[in-house]
């Protein structure tokens, strides 16, 4: 069975950086559309980002600039890096999987289009 999980949250001061990893099981990184998600209670989930089949990346405007996704088909891990962390987001970050998103693996795909998902890592950021 296709399983992810991630690891790396935490908490940190505004301005830091954290790296999240999401280690896939069952599957290949290099078959689908992977993609980071985070939520925060009260609001609807958010894409984060994307990295496609052949490592082509996208990223929500709001991320731009300070995330960076990749991936290792080797180790079978997909990482978010995280520079420049402000309060606002703070969240749940889970990794997903879609072998159906194909060309539109892109930020603002929905989460309906993703089946295989982790259960979350939380990041706090604090002012």
């Amino acid at each position: 069975q296709v399983q992810l999980a991630e690891s790396g949250g935490g908490s940190v001061q505004a301005g830091g950086s954290l790296r999240l990893s999401c280690v896939v099981s069952g599957a290949s990184t290099a078959g689908y559309c992977l993609a980071w998600f985070r939520q925060t209670p009260g609001k609807e989930r958010e894409g984060v980002g994307t990295i496609g089949k052949f490592g082509e990346t996208t990223y929500a405007d709001s991320v731009k600039g300070r995330f960076t996704i990749s991936k290792d088909n080797v180790k079978k891990t997909l990482y978010l890096e995280m520079n420049s962390l402000t309060p606002e987001d703070t969240a749940m970050y889970s990794c997903a999987g879609s072998l159906w998103a194909g060309a539109n693996c892109r930020a603002d795909a929905p989460g309906a289009w993703f089946k295989y998902w982790g259960e979350g890592t939380q990041v706090t950021v604090s002012s």
